[in-house]
């Protein structure tokens, strides 16, 4: 499944990306930002706090695992959401702050994560108590690829309220090979 080098670069496309993403969402008034836009989460302030409640969960799950991953303290504090679509955040600098945070803490994860640790196995139960066994890397590669997900539904978003983000391609972060 997934190695560290790949999920260590994921947590680096992740951070670059909600950056990005960030500062082109503080171009919109607030208005514009709670603005039901018809996506699942309704605005982009929706589905950022979607993303946020989600990575919440998930840090949350991963920290539970046996290994008790230190780079995960900070999250055990952390209140868990208890609905997928909950609002953490009505304030985007607030979310703002918070994301560079739990950005943060991904990246440390990632980086204490061996080979081993994505091959072991990760017991947890979803949002509805239904309990699962997986790979802790194929959970990784999950983990990343909702933000990518929900991050093209907010590119979505800005681009129909007037805001470009600019190139988002993973591809801008892979070294040329010499």
């Amino acid at each position: 499944m997934a190695s560290t080098s790949y999920v260590r670069k994921m947590a680096e496309y992740n951070a670059w990306m909600n950056a990005k993403v960030y500062e082109a969402a503080a171009r919109l008034p607030p208005a514009e930002l709670a603005q039901d836009r018809g996506a699942f989460f309704g605005s982009i302030l929706g589905t950022l706090n979607h993303l946020v409640v989600a990575d919440t969960i998930w840090l949350k799950r991963f920290a539970a695992h046996p290994a008790q991953f230190t780079a995960l303290d900070p999250v055990r504090a952390l209140a868990l959401p208890q609905q997928l679509n909950a609002v953490l955040f009505t304030d985007l600098a607030e979310m703002t702050v918070h994301r560079v945070w739990l950005d943060g803490v991904i990246s440390a994860f990632a980086d204490a994560l061996t080979e081993a640790d994505l091959a072991s196995s990760l017991h947890y139960a979803n949002t509805k108590g239904v309990p699962f066994t997986r790979q802790l890397g194929g959970v990784m590669m999950h983990f990343f690829n909702h933000q990518t997900h929900h991050r093209g539904q907010v590119s979505t978003l800005l681009t129909q309220a007037g805001v470009d983000i600019g190139v988002t391609d993973l591809l801008l972060l892979i070294p040329d090979a010499l």
